[in-house]
Formats: C-alpha cells, sequence, structure tokens
C-alpha cells in the first residue's frame, strides 16, 4: 500500500499545477513535463495512469472545439501503427522493471529536450511513409509514459502547413489515444491501485488553477522563452531520471 506524506502531496499539487501552466502557456507539454517530475515521487506505474486522469479531464474542462478541421487521411495514415505500439507500451509498462522504464524515460526527455533547444523546424515535407515509425513509436511512448505527443508532432509538423489543421489533427489524437489507455489500463488494474483514482480527482483542480493561470501569463511572458525554461528544466530532469535508474540497480 502507497502512503504519502504532505511533502509528497504537496509536490504533486505543484508539479500538476506546473505542466497545465506549461500547457496554457504553449499549448503543449503537460505530460512531457508532468511524469518525468512525478517519477521522482511515484512509480511510474501510479504516475502514468494518474497523470491520465489530468488529460481526460483537461479534454473535458477545455473540449475539442476544433475537433473539424482535423487532417481525416493522416489520421487514418497513423492510427492502426498507433494501436500496435500502444499495445506493445502498455506490455512494457506492466511487465518491464522500473529501473529499465525509468531509463528510457530519462533519455527520451533529455534527447527530445536537446533536440527542441537546437534544431529549427524545417519546410521539408516528411514522406508518408514515416508514419509507419512515427505510429509505432508515439504509440509505445504514449502506452508507457503519456509522452507520444511530441513524436506525432514532429511527424505531421513536416505534414500538415496550417496552424489550425495541425493543433486539431494532433489534439484528436492526444486525447483518442487518451481514451484507448484509459480502457487498457483499467483492464491491466493499474486504477485498482490503492489511493491512484482518490489522489487523481484531488489534484484535478490544480489541471485548472495551472491552465489559467497559463493562459493569463501568455499575453504577458514571451513564450518562446518559457519554452526555452521548460526545456532546460527537462533536460536536468531526464539526466536525473538516468541517474536515478542506475542508483536503483
Amino acid at each position: 500500500m502507497l502512503a504519502f506524506d504532505w511533502p509528497t502531496l504537496i509536490a504533486a499539487a505543484l508539479i500538476v499545477t506546473l505542466a497545465y501552466s506549461v500547457y496554457g502557456l504553449t499549448g503543449f507539454g503537460a505530460v512531457i513535463v508532468g511524469v518525468p517530475l512525478l517519477a521522482h515521487f511515484f512509480p511510474l506505474r501510479f504516475a502514468v495512469p494518474m497523470m491520465l486522469i489530468f488529460d481526460l479531464g483537461a479534454g473535458l474542462l477545455l473540449g475539442l472545439r476544433s475537433y473539424r478541421l482535423a487532417h481525416r487521411a493522416e489520421l487514418i495514415r497513423l492510427i492502426p501503427y498507433l494501436l500496435i505500439g500502444m499495445v506493445a507500451g502498455g506490455f512494457f509498462l506492466a511487465h518491464v522493471p522500473e529501473p529499465w522504464l525509468l531509463m528510457v524515460l530519462g533519455i527520451f526527455v533529455l534527447s527530445y529536450s536537446v533536440w527542441s533547444l537546437l534544431v529549427k523546424a524545417g519546410a521539408q515535407l516528411a514522406s508518408p511513409r514515416w508514419a509507419i515509425s512515427a505510429g509505432l513509436v508515439g504509440g509505445a511512448f504514449t502506452a508507457m509514459y503519456g509522452t507520444g505527443g511530441p513524436i506525432y508532432v514532429i511527424y505531421l509538423a513536416r505534414r500538415l502547413k496550417e496552424a489550425q489543421v495541425l493543433r486539431a489533427t494532433i489534439g484528436v489524437l492526444i486525447f483518442g489515444t487518451a481514451l484507448f489507455r484509459l480502457v487498457m489500463f483499467a483492464g491491466s488494474g493499474f486504477y485498482a491501485q490503492d489511493h491512484l483514482l482518490s489522489l487523481g480527482f484531488a489534484l484535478l483542480p490544480c489541471v485548472l488553477i495551472g491552465y489559467l493561470l497559463g493562459s493569463y501569463l501568455h499575453t504577458r511572458i514571451p513564450v518562446p522563452r518559457v519554452v526555452q525554461a521548460v526545456w532546460l528544466t527537462l533536460i536536468l530532469g531526464g539526466a536525473s531520471l538516468i541517474w536515478r535508474s542506475l542508483t536503483m540497480w
């Protein structure tokens, strides 16, 4: 049975508020900020399903207002591979030892953060064949950590040049995969863990507070500077996860 002291609960509330403040500021990044930080206080098999509650809550609160603009052809191209990747990722989350999961998450967060800081988005269109790897890898990371969104963004940003269509397509993907993960996690017994649901629902107000705070700051703080600060923070977070995984052996 997991028991949480007040410092842990306060840390969790601050992390969730920070994660959705970033989402309110930038329109993305809640999970890739939240999961690595929560993993320092909770087992991954606890933190990932709990973060899914926040994702679904945010989706229901904020709605998929522009879902009609989603690019159906790209969704149809991605979804079969994405589902295969999610099934594989769910199996890994359930059966792979925690140190290995932390190591892979740390490497992913560290690599993606460095890439985001150093690489500028290109104009060259990606081949539709990249949907296979984007779907498989993105689906696996979505099921294991909830962090597959950046992989979809990398692919779709080189396929869809209209910002509204890109945002709507990513929004549909993320909300749809969240529903699929909910079914997978419930079937695997993750939500039967002591205190997971109660803590998740107790922290839902932090999602709304963080989003409102981020939205308020959106017009008052230069977003590129905020994004850079987030990636620098995640570089440290990713490196610390790798170190932590090594100390668990």
